[in-house]
């Protein structure tokens, strides 16, 4: 183990570079949002108003007659999406990692088990919307 600075304890060390991974993350995840929400806020057209003193009105960026339902159906397939995509690149790096195995039996079996869990992963996100799905068309007659 790293030795501390004679100011800093020992487990200090370790905890600011658990500290600094968790802020990575928490900017990766602040700036994915911001990239995804804004083609939403630039989507916003403010339209002229017709005189009268009236102030600018606003466009609803999601159509006209958007209903909650619609909302989430498209919130939902784009989620869908992104968990395809995602799927595809554990399906790429369970591959690789079992085609660069070299005949190192830990790295094969880790590369079945990448593509196992990738598999079983996708199975039950589509599962869940398939059961979600069939329950929300049987039971609300939608």
């Amino acid at each position: 183990p790293p030795l501390a600075p004679p100011c800093l304890p020992a487990g200090r060390l370790e905890k600011e570079g658990k500290l600094s991974n968790t802020m990575k993350k928490i900017i990766i995840s602040i700036l994915l949002i911001f990239v995804l929400l804004s083609p939403i806020a630039a989507s916003a057209v403010v339209t002229e108003s017709g005189g009268g003193g009236e102030p600018p009105a606003l466009e609803n960026p999601l159509g006209e007659g958007t209903t909650p339902q619609v909302l989430i159906g498209r919130i939902i397939n784009a989620v869908l999406g992104v968990v395809g995509s995602l799927t595809l690149i554990m399906f790429i790096y369970g591959g690789l990692i079992w085609m660069t195995a070299a005949g190192n039996m830990e790295k094969v079996n880790k590369g079945r088990a990448v593509l196992l869990w990738a598999t079983i992963g996708l199975v039950v996100i589509f599962s869940s919307y398939g059961l979600v799905r069939f329950i929300i068309q049987r039971g609300l007659g939608g």
